[in-house]
């Protein structure tokens, strides 16, 4: 009794003494209760020690400190050091550990990192994966983006690019990609809408590429052909595919003072999309050609253009003003909107959209006194006119420099597809006469080809070889005719990819493929370590 009564006050001493002096005490008690129970009745001195230890269990429990640690506690607990137990001497579960003992103890960090994908990293050498990690690149790159300064109206065109285009001028090269780009915004914008509401409708919101534009008008282009009812009722889904008028494109102008400063003037873009409705297709068939309303000065000249292109650009739609309607107001009010600065007009298209340019261009340059310069820069256009339709563009003095794949059949028609040389002959002779093939291309050449990109197919299909991302593929490889592609061209290949990967090579593709996997999951697991470690203190 007398010793359970001493046990008892030594309790109630240890809770009211330090955490040094406890530790001092639970020691010597658990030492001396044992001795003392057997000197008298062994069953009480077993059930007293037994409490005795069950208390200074507990309370020893209690004195534990956590560990100040967090980072440390969690190398510890998940990579192979000591664990807490519990009092029977197993692993706590999830509900009984602290939240003070780290809140990344339920990862298993090792086990993923070890779930890694080590093939790929072996399969893909280092030095392969950094050159096929830029050119998949999500970040574009282009030649450098230098200051144009007062030589601009050189890359414009006023010298037709002479001395530039071979080898290609690193400036030169940046401005037509950069061009190109706009017409991808094109189609980026149509495809994502192509109905066109039956009421006048709103300014279409356009993704530009270069934020140093604003877009200030929507462009639409009308048919003058109709289809029968009867083909809206057979396939209602498809009404965008034969509705007369399409949107095709925009007006947007540099309002950056940077942009302006680097490009030497304020630049006004007029961007339009290729064929993509089935009435814009039925268009490009009509090959005959007709007058051009607007006289030239010289009465020698007898301009003709084709009929589909003259259609798309004159006629007016039921809610829409015509394309030459629409893009010469917006371009006479910018004119005199900014009027007093250095201004550029700089027209690109792609397909159809390049021979929509021309004509735009062609009435943008004489359309008011004192118009600015005005460049076409085209991709994959077909014939547009016959060679006097030619002449009254350079007389104009619109610079129009034409992007051509060797491999690309659009820019040989319309016309008898035997080559400008052969077709000239036939002229002189008076064989090719008829309007159907007596057609002309206007401007300057840059001829790019399928075949010189290490990447592409030699054989690659009429969709690829006409295909604008293609083009822009290989305008940012080309050199010169002697290097037609340069080693250290940066323009990301994952668009390239996506939309022509039939046309691509296997064994690039295999490795590109490889090398977006393991850059997926380094992504991945650098998001994951980014989100679950703690920021450092």
């Amino acid at each position: 009794m007398a010793i359970s009564m001493a046990s008892t006050h030594n309790l109630k001493m240890l809770t009211r003494q330090g955490s040094s002096k406890c530790r001092m005490l639970l020691t010597r008690t658990n030492s001396i209760a044992p001795r003392t129970s057997i000197s008298f009745t062994t069953t009480s001195a077993a059930t007293t020690t037994e409490s005795a230890r069950r208390h200074l269990s507990n309370l020893d429990l209690l004195l534990q400190k956590p560990s100040p640690d967090p980072i440390r506690q969690l190398v510890e607990t998940q990579v192979g050091g000591s664990q807490p137990q519990t009092g029977n001497g197993t692993r706590p579960s999830f509900s009984e550990k602290k939240v003070g003992k780290g809140f990344l103890q339920g990862f298993n960090l090792p086990r993923i990192w070890q779930q890694l994908d080590a093939a790929a990293a072996e399969e893909v050498s280092p030095r392969n994966l950094t050159r096929l990690q830029r050119l998949l690149s999500m970040t574009q790159e282009y030649s450098p983006r230098n200051s144009l300064g007062s030589r601009w109206r050189e890359y414009h065109g006023s010298n037709d690019w002479a001395g530039m285009l071979d080898p290609l001028d690193e400036n030169l090269r940046r401005e037509i990609v950069r061009y190109g780009e706009f017409v991808q915004a094109a189609y980026q914008s149509f495809n994502s809408n192509p109905a066109t509401p039956e009421m006048p409708p709103p300014e279409r919101h356009v993704a530009t590429p270069d934020r140093s534009y604003m877009v200030t008008k929507s462009l639409y282009a009308t048919s003058s052909i109709g289809l029968p009812k009867w083909v809206d009722d057979v396939a209602p889904d498809l009404e965008w595919m034969t509705q007369r008028s399409s949107w095709i494109g925009y007006v947007a102008v540099c309002d950056d003072r940077r942009e302006i400063q680097r490009m030497g003037r304020r630049d006004i873009v007029i961007a339009l999309r290729g064929t993509a409705t089935c009435l814009e297709w039925a268009e490009n068939l009509r090959a005959q050609q007709v007058p051009m309303a607007e006289h030239s000065n010289d009465d020698h000249l007898q301009p003709k253009v084709e009929r589909g292109f003259h259609s798309l650009y004159k006629t007016r739609g039921a809610h829409v003003s015509s394309l030459a309607e629409s893009v010469v107001d917006e371009v006479k009010r910018l004119v005199e909107e900014y009027k007093g600065e250095s201004l550029s007009i700089t027209v690109t298209g792609h397909s159809l959209g390049a021979a929509l340019a021309l004509l735009v261009a062609d009435e943008l340059s004489t359309c008011a006194p004192d118009m600015p310069p005005v460049a076409v820069f085209s991709f994959g256009g077909p014939r547009v006119g016959n060679q006097d339709f030619a002449e009254r563009i350079g007389r104009k003095n619109v610079k129009v420099l034409r992007i051509v794949n060797n491999q690309d059949l659009i820019t040989r028609v319309p016309g008898t597809l035997l080559g400008e040389e052969l077709e000239q002959k036939l002229r002189s002779m008076k064989v090719a006469a008829e309007d159907y093939w007596n057609y002309s291309h206007v401007g300057i050449e840059l001829r790019v080809d399928t075949r010189m990109s290490p990447y592409l197919k030699p054989n690659a299909d009429i969709a690829c070889c006409h295909d604008l991302e293609a083009y822009l593929h290989l305008v940012d490889g080309f050199s010169s005719s002697e290097c037609p592609f340069r080693s250290n061209a940066k323009r990301s290949l994952l668009k390239l990819l996506q939309e022509q990967g039939s046309n691509m090579k296997r064994l690039y593709i295999r490795k590109a493929k490889a090398a977006l996997t393991l850059d997926v999951k380094k992504e991945r697991q650098s998001s994951f370590m980014s989100n679950c470690l703690p920021s450092p203190s």
